[in-house]
This record gives C-alpha cells, sequence and structure tokens, in this order.
C-alpha cells in the first residue's frame, strides 16, 4: 500500500502534534521539579547546545582583553559573597542546598580547564539560561568581569590558604553596635585600615567624607550607581549600617583633605574646553568626594568610565556633572591628571 504525502497532510500532522504537546503542557503531568532531576539524554543534550553556544558566541562577542590578572581581591571578595556558596572554594564546599539544584553548579576548580578565556568571559557577563548562573549585574563594568576571569582561570591550582589570603578572612575588630561580620565583609576588599590592600582598583576609604560614603552605598544598594561587586555588598546593609560604616572608614587615616594639585586641570581647569579645575569642586567645604591621595588607576578608570558611558549621548545635556566634565578630559591626560592625584600627601 502506498501512503501518498502532501503538504495538507503534513501541516495537519504538525498541528495535531502541537496540539498534543500543548495538551499534555496543560494537563500538568509534565514533571519540572528539580528532584526530578533530568533523563541523561536531557542532561548531555542541554549541556552539548550550551558549550556549542558558548563557543560560537565567544568567539564573535568577547572583547580583545578578556583576563586581568593584576587585581585579584576584589574579584574574590565578590566571588565569596555571590558565587561560593553554588561552586564551592579552594578548602570550601558548596551549599548542599544550591547542589540540588537541576543542573547542580559545576565545581569550578575541575571544569574551569574546560573553557577558554575568551569563553569564560563570555558565561561570566552573560550568564547561562535554563541553570541558576545570572548574568553580570553590572553589565558595563568589563574591567570587573576580567578581574573575575582571571580568578576562575585560577581555581583549579589555587590552594585553600591562598584563597584565605585573598579574601581577607583574618578578619578585622567589630565596631560596638554592629552586627557580628558586618565590618569583616568590608575590611574583605578594603583592608581594616580602609586602604585597600593596596589592590590598583579599589579605593581608599580612610579619611574620605563620610556623607559621601554612605551616598555611594545608597546608590550602589538601589543600583543607580553599577558595580557587581559592590551591589552585592550594599545590598544587604540598612541605612543606619551604611551610616555607620561610612563614619567608621571616614575617621581612619588615608586621603588628604587639601585640594588636588600637582597638574594644571586640577588647579586651573581649561578655558577653552569650558573645563572647571577639580579644586574647585574636590575640597572639604564642598559636596564632591576627596580626590588628593586617591589611587590613580582608580581614578583613571572611572574618569575612563565616564568618558565612554553609553548613556551620556550628548555631555552637555546630561545630569551626572562628573560625565560632562570628564568628556572635556583630554584622553591623553587622563593618566597624568590621576597621578598628579595620587601623588599628594596623605593625611597620617
Amino acid at each position: 500500500m502506498t501512503i501518498r504525502l502532501s503538504w495538507k497532510r503534513v501541516v495537519l500532522v504538525l498541528v495535531g502534534l502541537l496540539a498534543a504537546g500543548m495538551l499534555f503542557a496543560w494537563s500538568g503531568a509534565m514533571q519540572v521539579s528539580a528532584s526530578s532531576g533530568h533523563w541523561r539524554i536531557t542532561d548531555w543534550f542541554l549541556h552539548w547546545v550550551m558549550r556549542n553556544s558558548v563557543r560560537t558566541y565567544a568567539a564573535f562577542q568577547a572583547p580583545e582583553k578578556v583576563r586581568d590578572d593584576t587585581s585579584l581581591v576584589s574579584a574574590a571578595g565578590h566571588f565569596r559573597q555571590a558565587c561560593q556558596v553554588c561552586h564551592g572554594a579552594p578548602g570550601i564546599r558548596p551549599s548542599p542546598v544550591m547542589q540540588a539544584a537541576t543542573p547542580p553548579a559545576p565545581d569550578l576548580a575541575l571544569t574551569a580547564r574546560e573553557w577558554s578565556d575568551a569563553q569564560l568571559f563570555w558565561i561570566i557577563r552573560h550568564g547561562v539560561k535554563f541553570t541558576a548562573m545570572p548574568a553580570w549585574p553590572a553589565a558595563d563594568r568589563e574591567d570587573e568581569i576580567r578581574r573575575m576571569t582571571a580568578f576562575v582561570r585560577r581555581l583549579p591550582d589555587m590552594t585553600p590558604t591562598q584563597y584565605r589570603a585573598l579574601i581577607g578572612e583574618a578578619g578585622a575588630d567589630e565596631m560596638a553596635g554592629l552586627r557580628p561580620g558586618l565590618l569583616a565583609s568590608c575590611t574583605g576588599c578594603h583592608g581594616a585600615d580602609g586602604r585597600g590592600r593596596g589592590q590598583a582598583d579599589i579605593p581608599i576609604l580612610g579619611g574620605q567624607k563620610p556623607d559621601y560614603l554612605a551616598k555611594a552605598l545608597e546608590d550602589y544598594a538601589s543600583g543607580k550607581r553599577q558595580s557587581a561587586v559592590m551591589q552585592v555588598a550594599a545590598a544587604a546593609l540598612t541605612t543606619e549600617e551604611m551610616g555607620q560604616l561610612a563614619r567608621h572608614f571616614a575617621a581612619m587615616p588615608g586621603l588628604t583633605d587639601a585640594p588636588p594639585s600637582g597638574h594644571k586641570l586640577l588647579t586651573q581647569g581649561g578655558r577653552s574646553r569650558q573645563l572647571p579645575a577639580c579644586a574647585n569642586c574636590h575640597r572639604p567645604t564642598k559636596g564632591a568626594p576627596l580626590l588628593s591621595g586617591q589611587r590613580p588607576v582608580y581614578v583613571a578608570e572611572r574618569l575612563r568610565a565616564w568618558q565612554g558611558d553609553p548613556t551620556v549621548v550628548d555631555a552637555r545635556k546630561s545630569a551626572d556633572t562628573m560625565a560632562t566634565i570628564a568628556r572635556r578630559i583630554p584622553s591623553e591626560e587622563v593618566d597624568d591628571v590621576a597621578r598628579a592625584i595620587a601623588e599628594a600627601p596623605r593625611r597620617n
């Protein structure tokens, strides 16, 4: 017997299969519980699709520079707060609760070697659908993603002692009235002295204006200011705790209250570019933060971030004063300005 196929029969079969699938989904019989796991073929297929997708998109979407090995303390601190619970860490097992997910988070000490730097960057930046792996919450902070890529790359060979050194587990004496562990959640990256543990990307907090520090924490917690590392750290703080921490670090030695000097843009500005002198605002009597003695790499990165902010289409119409000013600083002078700021004497 010969069965004649026609487009009409094909369409009817496809419609029937679709209707059957929708009926099955509507019935509620489809098992979606994490406890049921995946069939082996399903697990293989999903991972196969994921690996192919990562390989393809990383080849076209990853930037030229995907890794920064120079400053890993902030990446380690963020990993401890946001990633360790699922993936575990050197000497620390992942949470059994998170390992009960389908699929469970992989042990990066074993799987990091399976990916190239560009692929790790892409996964950290974009996350993975149908898993608990989220996208990086501060999409424009590629500097943070580069540091996290470098940190994950080192996990397979990292010892528990090295990990504890990076996250600063030595701890700090708690302030009276603060909940246990609160100050240590800051000092792991910023150091007990508020000077950033010698890391180029972590700003010096000691000596900074307390109102500015408190406002920065509020902006990070609300998402107004972008940084995955700081947004995670600030999200758990109450307004009172933000104020207490701000006053604690502000009272430490560190930055100087002298107006920034050492470069003509700091003291004179640039009339042809309608660029005011930095010293006009960055002084104790003004609302802007103190700069003198700040880390040069941190200052330069902040200025370049403002210069490249895609939301500032027209600097003249921007509500962000610093975005407007940063756009007017010649790009070739950013590092010189940052070094002049850093060379100002710090308050001891």
